[in-house]
C-alpha cells in the first residue's frame, strides 16, 4: 500500500492461486478481477498520461504506473501470452526472477501474484535457511544474525552506555579562515596598526566636511548671502560689459586705420591667402 498499490479487495498476501493458465486476455483478466486486483488494475489504467518533453519522441510516449506482476511456473505457459495486452501487468517465470521487476525503481513492495506451482519451486531454486539451493548452486536464505533488532533500545541501554565517553566541547570557536582586511577591521588593524587612527581621522573630516557645507547653504540662503551674490552678479555684469566695449573699441580703430589709409585691406587679404 506505500507503494501505491490498492489491495484493499485482496484476500490475503502473498497471494497463490491454483493456476492463471488462461486461452484468452478476458479470462485472465476476470482470473484477476476475482482474486481482488480490479482495484489496482483499474488504478494503472487511469494512470495513463502523456510523457513530458522529447521522451514522448523516442517510442515512450506515454507514462503508465506498475500493477500487479503474475509469476508463472512450467504448468502455466499460457498466462505470458494473455497478459500482453493488460496494461500494468507484468509476468516472468519463476527461474528468471529480476529486481527491475520485484522492486521497480527500487521501492520495494510490489504487489505479486503467484501460481501454485512457481510458489512451490521457490525453495529448489533459492533453498531455504538451511539448505542451499539446486537451480542457484550454492544460494541460500540469509538469517538475520541479531535476536533483536531495536537498536534504539540496545544504545540507550546501561551496558552500552557505560563504555562510552562523555561528549567532547569544543571551547574554541574561533573562525581561522582567511579575512579580507579591506573589509575586516580586525585583520586590517593587524595590518596596519594606523588604521584606526586614519579611520577616526577620515570619519572626523567626513563630518567635518557636512558641517561646512550645511553652513554654507545656510549662509547662502540667508539674507547677507543673497547680498553677496547681488554684488558678485553686479560685479561679473560690469566685467562683461566693459569686454564688449573694449572689442567694439579696438575694432573702431581698426576701421579709423583703414579709413585714413594706415592699413591696405587688399594686402592684408592676400597675405592671408598665400598662408
Amino acid at each position: 500500500m506505500a507503494r501505491g498499490h490498492n489491495i484493499n479487495d485482496i484476500p490475503e498476501l502473498p497471494l497463490v492461486v491454483d493456476s492463471l493458465n488462461k486461452e484468452k486476455t478476458s479470462q485472465l483478466l476476470a482470473s484477476l478481477d476475482n482474486l481482488g486486483c480490479s482495484g489496482d488494475l483499474g488504478r494503472v489504467r487511469s494512470s495513463k498520461n502523456t510523457r513530458a518533453g522529447q521522451g514522448k519522441m523516442r517510442n515512450a510516449r506515454f507514462t503508465l504506473r506498475k500493477g500487479p506482476l503474475v509469476i508463472y511456473g512450467d504448468e502455466n505457459g499460457l498466462v505470458k501470452q494473455s497478459a500482453r495486452n493488460l496494461p500494468g501487468v507484468d509476468v516472468c517465470h519463476v527461474s528468471r526472477l529480476n529486481l527491475l521487476q520485484l522492486a521497480p525503481g527500487g521501492h520495494l513492495g510490489r504487489l505479486i501474484v503467484f501460481t501454485k506451482d512457481a510458489f512451490s519451486q521457490l525453495d529448489n531454486i533459492f533453498g531455504t535457511y538451511r539448505s542451499t539451493g539446486v537451480q542457484k548452486a550454492g544460494f541460500q536464505l540469509g538469517r538475520n544474525m541479531m535476536s533483536c533488532a531495536d537498536l534504539a533500545r540496545i544504545i540507550n541501554s546501561d551496558q552500552i552506555q557505560s563504555q562510552l565517553r562523555m561528549v567532547r566541547v569544543v571551547k574554541d570557536q574561533r573562525n581561522r579562515g582567511k579575512k579580507n582586511p579591506l573589509t575586516n577591521k580586525t585583520m586590517m588593524q593587524i595590518l596596519n596598526p594606523a588604521s584606526k587612527t586614519l579611520r577616526a581621522a577620515e570619519e572626523k573630516a567626513n563630518a567635518a566636511r557636512v558641517t561646512a557645507r550645511a553652513a554654507a547653504l545656510k549662509h547662502k540662503r540667508s539674507k547677507a548671502g543673497r547680498k553677496e551674490k547681488a554684488v558678485r552678479s553686479a560685479r561679473q555684469l560690469g566685467l562683461d560689459a566693459g569686454l564688449e566695449q573694449s572689442f567694439k573699441d579696438a575694432h573702431q580703430v581698426i576701421l579709423d586705420e583703414i579709413k585714413a589709409g594706415l592699413i591696405d585691406q587688399a594686402e592684408d587679404e592676400e597675405e592671408e591667402e598665400e598662408q
